[in-house]
């Protein structure tokens, strides 16, 4: 089993956010590697519930804030729900997949996790009037 280091990035590579991801297979699929991060960031945030989720896609019926997304009080995230809207996200260009030194452009696309254990995510923002 890998361990990969996960890392949450702005466009101009300050980084947000960094924890591991264990119990990984030695080759992973870039989408299974995008669903199961989704899945480790909604288990944290069920299992703590605070006012702020620090995803890497916004959940429905939140609002957007500095500190993450503003979550009613109580409620619980469903992770199959929000891996989707991260793949979706991913093919809009809604952020960046890097592993090593090179960028993924396919969900399907392997990923050796023996030889590149450095996973960034890069959030994406939308430019205002472009």
């Amino acid at each position: 089993m890998a361990t990969a280091i996960v890392r949450d990035e702005t466009a101009t590579g300050r980084a947000i956010d960094q924890w591991p991801l264990t119990g990984l297979p030695e080759r992973i699929s870039a989408r299974e590697l995008v669903r199961l991060r989704v899945r480790e960031e909604v288990a944290r945030f069920n299992a703590h519930r605070p006012e702020h989720f620090r995803g890497l896609v916004q959940p429905t019926d939140t609002e957007a804030t500095l500190n993450g997304y503003r979550v009613a009080r109580g409620r619980r995230l469903d992770w199959e729900h929000q891996a989707d809207a991260a793949c979706a996200a991913f093919a809009r260009n809604g952020f960046l997949l890097l592993v090593g030194n090179r960028q993924i452009d396919d969900l399907d696309e392997e990923i050796d996790l023996l030889a590149d254990l450095d996973v960034a995510f890069v959030r994406l923002v939308a430019l205002v009037g472009g």
